[in-house]
């Protein structure tokens, strides 16, 4: 029955089928071959309905089927042929062994286990005789496969052990991306708190910069007011404090002139030209401080 399955559309079955007999002695055929294979296996065969297509089918089974049975038959044939030819050769064989004393039977019992050995090592060698020359080929043949299997086997124990080293090296690895992962979410907290203090320090000083800024435009407002231009910087101040120094050393004796005025003399002619005389001393050292003033700004344009 496995030989129906296998079979089924076969084109070539097929071709050789539409060029055969009659429906009927396809169907004949067909059911002869079924009655067969299952009496073969000791069942009948179930009722169905032959139509053209199953006919078809199960005759290009049928075909199959029975080419593989003949191809079949003719391989045990051949082989129960040489099994009666290695039987008649087996008994030759002991007929002379017995004829020159070297029966089973006789021979003692290491002898026979020696035999035994060598045979089934001629079977394991797959050799068909136990010549010394067939059993050193079977040998160095059985080198040479073990030799290949141990540089195979020498490959993949270095592959291997490279494997193991790029795997110990991972699992190194893995375990310190976890410490670092453990100690990165540990640290996570501690941030956070570093980032809302300095959001918090960041508003502040966002503030502060306002207020900056505020006092600074309040500054440059008063500075405008009061006349203060950046042509007057820290070098022309201390110039100017230095020429208020020397004037003040030239104006003193006039002050102390006009302190003394209450020392004045009863005459009021005499006092009206003293008071005189010293206001235009007075108006000079006026002008010439404000000549000073400005040759120092026209200096520093």
């Amino acid at each position: 029955m496995n030989e129906m399955v296998s079979g089924v559309g076969d084109p070539v079955a097929t071709d050789a089928t539409k060029g055969g007999g009659s429906d009927a002695a396809r169907i004949a055929e067909v059911k002869a071959w079924l009655a067969a294979q299952f009496d073969a296996v000791g069942k009948e065969v179930p009722d169905f309905e032959y139509t053209p297509r199953s006919i078809a089918h199960l005759y290009n089974l049928a075909t199959v089927s029975q080419a593989k049975t003949q191809a079949a038959n003719i391989v045990a044939n051949d082989f129960r042929q040489k099994a009666a030819e290695y039987r008649s050769q087996a008994a030759r064989i002991r007929e002379i062994l017995e004829s020159v004393g070297l029966a089973q039977e006789s021979m003692p019992s290491n002898v026979i286990a020696s035999a035994q050995v060598l045979a089934n090592v001629a079977n394991l060698l797959n050799i068909r005789d136990t010549e010394l020359s067939s059993f050193l080929v079977a040998m160095g043949d059985i080198s040479l496969r073990k030799t290949g299997v141990d540089e195979k086997r020498a490959k993949v124990h270095k592959e291997s052990k490279t494997l193991l080293e790029y795997t110990r090296k991972a699992i190194a690895r893995l375990t310190y991306l976890k410490r670092t992962l453990a100690q990165l979410e540990d640290d996570v907290a501690p941030c956070d708190a570093q980032i809302e203090n300095w959001k918090t320090n960041l508003g502040v000083m966002a503030s502060k910069e306002r207020q900056y800024m505020q006092q600074y435009n309040n500054y440059k407002a008063l500075l405008n007011r009061v006349g203060y231009t950046p042509e007057i910087n820290h070098g022309v101040l201390v110039e100017m404090a230095e020429h208020r120094k020397d004037l003040e050393k030239k104006t003193k004796p006039i002050l102390d002139t006009l302190r003394s005025y209450q020392d004045l003399p009863p005459d009021k002619a005499l006092a009206a030209l003293a008071i005189e005389d010293k206001k235009r001393q007075y108006a000079a050292a006026e002008k010439y401080l404000e000549d000073v003033l400005q040759s120092a700004l026209a200096t520093s344009d």
